[in-house]
């Protein structure tokens, strides 16, 4: 199917976009072969690259994360792998995995060889792009899970946490990461500016933030506004809009993080919190 990606890139002249469109393009593919070996009974969609995916967020991603939901007994990371890495190879691609399955989060990298050079989006033969899958064997309860049927390259019928579980599942990644991503900002601001999200999974967050340790306030319905509003008060917004801006389809929207709109956003003033 390299055909299909030659159509891909065909009017593209951003080097970034070319790799982002290739990237997205190989994730379906990985969904896609993930779905034939029966990954999707057991594993449950989540993460940036899901939003992509199931609600078409304007911002690519780089990472497949999945959560281990349901038939446990039936979960083979190494035999979704070799069935990923087959169907790739009939089709002339030279893939390599590059796995880690010791730690509760499994992981694995799969790494095709030459494709970026092949399609001139890259001077160096041997630059690899990968497409990083992780399954967290041991996640929080309480997720509420859907499944929905999308088309994006492929038909995939996908099993993924449910709108207020993904909200919550970044309000977490907020709360606990050591230095705010400007990509969980802007994920931030799409799903708060939509009136008709759902409020987030308090069950799963509090959940999650056990899990990991955390030490703050316990969220609930009056205060978790409050808590991000404390979290994000050190915002580094130039770094921020650096480190999302080539995931944008539309570059320009990184001038939507600024300090004023998320505390519009957020009903609070940031600086009070300082």
């Amino acid at each position: 199917m390299k055909a299909y990606i030659e159509q891909l890139l065909r009017d593209v002249t951003n080097p970034i976009a070319g790799r982002n469109l290739i990237r997205e393009y190989l994730q379906a593919r990985v969904l896609e072969s993930l779905q034939r070996a029966g990954a999707m009974v057991p594993l449950a969609f989540h993460g940036g690259t899901a939003l992509r995916f199931l609600y078409v967020i304007p911002r690519f991603s780089e990472d497949l994360d999945f959560a281990l939901e349901r038939s446990r007994s039936s979960y083979d990371f190494r035999t979704y792998l070799r069935a990923i890495q087959n169907e790739f190879e009939k089709e002339g691609y030279e893939v390599g995995i590059k796995l880690n399955d010791r730690k509760t989060v499994n992981s694995a990298f799969v790494r095709f060889n030459n494709l970026l050079y092949e399609f001139n989006l890259s001077a160096q033969r041997d630059e690899v792009l990968a497409v990083k899958i992780e399954v967290d064997t041991n996640p929080p309860t309480g997720a509420g899970l859907d499944t929905t049927l999308i088309r994006r390259h492929v038909t995939l019928r996908l099993q993924h946490h449910d709108r207020a579980s993904l909200l919550a599942g970044k309000v977490h990644a907020l709360f606990q990461r050591r230095y705010v991503k400007g990509r969980d900002l802007y994920d931030l601001l799409w799903y708060l500016s939509d009136p008709d999200w759902p409020a987030p999974n308090l069950n799963l967050l509090r959940n999650a933030l056990e899990q990991t340790g955390w030490d703050g306030p316990i969220p609930n319905e009056q205060n978790w506004l409050d808590i991000l509003c404390q979290r994000l008060r050190d915002i580094d917004w130039k770094k921020s809009v650096t480190d999302v801006k080539p995931f944008l389809e539309r570059s320009n929207e990184v001038a939507l993080l600024t300090q004023e709109n998320f505390e519009k956003l957020l009903s609070c003033r940031l600086d009070k919190f300082i």
